[in-house]
């Protein structure tokens, strides 16, 4: 059998994945039993790939969606090493041609995994060749062009395909009635978070203190990789102004410094409801509006900030357009703006 980690050498990553490749392989759990959170959608995969040990078959095609960062890769490594197949990653972006869809596929061994990173990206054409493999095991490859173009079908190894996506609205209907299991990770409360932050520390040998932990943990996002990120400048920090030990101190001014506020709002998160305060009162206004406001794309403000504002509750998405919660209001020190001639920020 060959290695159950053998990676797509083009596999494009998640532009916001910062963690040192190497670095979050070490950190990646290999089995369900290490995995941290999600424990439905964890439960759902191990009975699925428990059942298909015992029949000795083919994993059905699985789609998982959330938030970047929450373990969607993470999770369809852990069903290779579970099923003891190999598993090949690569990402909707990069399957630009069918070509490049069949010679993926054709590598393949039975019962190997097939891990599609941000699937919705992939191109309309791959797309309709992804059907007759996902269903039937066959691609149709057209030779030439005109009058001596020809189809040549070749048949492909029972694979299992595992897609991700952050906006599973953006998939199309046929593909996603494709696949056995549709499953949603959503973001991590604090004291799973806390666990996943210790168990990082301990396998980089990091001294953490129970307080600096948790300090990491509230200001992560409710997101793993974000947890690991913090942890690798804290450490940074607490070596170079400290003792080398994660304290609740040395964490709160190591992620001060960043600019990350004990609510685990970011610098553009401020910019975000402070532009909603002050320019248009609260709200409601359009994402498009607010993109163009704060320097950054609309599809980066949906993906990354809004659903952690709407989570946590500081930002609420109506029909006209993004509105300031009370929370949000208490958390920019503001009273909510009743007047129209009202500015909250004097500006």
């Amino acid at each position: 059998m060959q290695d159950s980690h053998s990676f797509d050498p083009i596999a494009a990553r998640d532009a916001e994945q910062s963690l040192n490749p190497n670095l979050e392989n070490k950190l990646r759990p290999l089995r369900f039993n290490d995995f941290t959170g999600q424990e439905k959608t964890v439960e759902r995969l191990q009975i699925m790939v428990g059942a298909t040990r015992a029949r000795d078959d083919i994993l059905s095609h699985i789609l998982l969606s959330g938030p970047p960062g929450l373990g969607k890769t993470t999770l369809a490594s852990i069903i290779a090493n579970e099923l003891e197949k190999n598993i090949r990653i690569t990402s909707g972006p990069v399957l630009e041609k069918p070509s490049d869809l069949a010679g993926i596929l054709t590598n393949l061994e039975r019962g190997d995994i097939l891990f599609i990173d941000e699937i919705h990206r992939i191109s309309k054409v791959v797309e309709e060749y992804l059907y007759s493999a996902m269903e039937d095991f066959v691609i149709d490859i057209l030779i030439d062009q005109g009058p001596n173009a020809r189809s040549i079908r070749l048949e492909i190894p029972r694979f299992t395909l595992i897609g991700a996506t952050t906006r599973v609205g953006s998939l199309t209907a046929p593909l996603r009635s494709r696949f056995t299991l549709q499953t949603r990770l959503d973001h991590y409360d604090r004291e799973h978070l806390k666990s996943i932050v210790n168990r990082s520390c301990g396998l980089l040998e990091i001294e953490v203190h129970d307080e600096g932990a948790h300090e990491i943990a509230k200001r992560a996002r409710g997101t793993p990789r974000i947890a690991n990120n913090l942890i690798q400048f804290v450490r940074d920090y607490s070596e170079q102004r400290g003792d080398g030990i994660i304290t609740q101190n040395t964490a709160q001014q190591a992620l001060e410094l960043l600019e990350i506020d004990q609510h685990g709002l970011d610098e553009m998160d401020k910019r975000i409801l402070k532009l909603i305060a002050a320019n248009y009162r609260g709200g409601p206004v359009g994402i498009n509006t607010i993109a163009v406001a704060v320097g950054e794309e609309a599809q980066t403000l949906e993906d990354v900030h809004e659903p952690y504002l709407i989570q946590e509750g500081y930002l609420q998405r109506t029909s006209q357009g993004r509105k300031l919660t009370d929370k949000a209001w208490q958390v920019l020190g503001l009273k909510p703006v009743i007047g129209e001639s009202d500015n909250p920020l004097g500006i």
